[in-house]
């Protein structure tokens, strides 16, 4: 720890603050990121689709070939759709989003009443119910929460993870002190 500690820690600190501002300018601008994003899923289709292709014809004596070759064509075309329409695209990945969670909320639900017997269980309930209505709302207020979602998904993700890393260089900083205090 001490070699990882010494003076790295700052590095660690470092880029959780760049973490947080990336994330800040996200959330500012949440629709551009969102649209940019949808185009680097489209490209990572394409780029996808096309492996499953050079797969296919490189095992074209497997009994898969046709499956394969058009499951290659599908990310092809998909992607390109992603490229072509960031937008509707957009609106389709929050069309996904949404069932999703009104799908694992209801679960969750399900699951509390279920262990009704459990202290605590109204919390997982509570939980079942947030994740539902979030789904819900996401579905009801498309296309705009289309435009909004990725973006601010990611937003929240790079400030969490700028969050963590500086509270990771902080402790890494304390332990150096708290082992150097203990060598002398």
């Amino acid at each position: 720890m001490n070699t990882l500690a010494g003076n790295r820690w700052l590095l660690f600190v470092l880029l959780g603050l760049a973490s947080i501002a990336l994330g800040a300018v996200a959330w500012i601008d949440a629709i551009s990121v969102t649209l940019a994003s949808t185009v680097i899923f489209g490209v990572l289709f394409i780029i996808a689709g096309a492996f499953q292709l050079v797969h296919a014809f490189a095992l074209r004596d497997w009994g898969s070939f046709l499956f394969t070759l058009l499951l290659g064509v599908l990310y092809i075309v998909g992607g390109g759709l992603l490229i072509e329409e960031p937008a509707t695209g957009s609106v389709v990945i929050t069309v996904f989003i949404s069932i999703c969670l009104i799908i694992g909320g209801a679960i969750r639900c399900v699951i509390a009443f279920q262990n009704r017997m459990l202290p605590g269980w109204w919390l997982m309930l509570l939980g079942g119910l947030a994740t539902l209505a979030i789904g819900v709302m996401l579905y009801a207020t498309l296309p705009w929460s289309g435009l909004w979602l990725v973006g601010t998904l990611i937003a929240c993700e790079l400030i969490f993870a700028g969050v963590g890393w500086i509270q990771f260089g902080l402790a890494l900083r304390r332990g150096s002190a708290i082992i150097e205090t203990r060598t002398f």
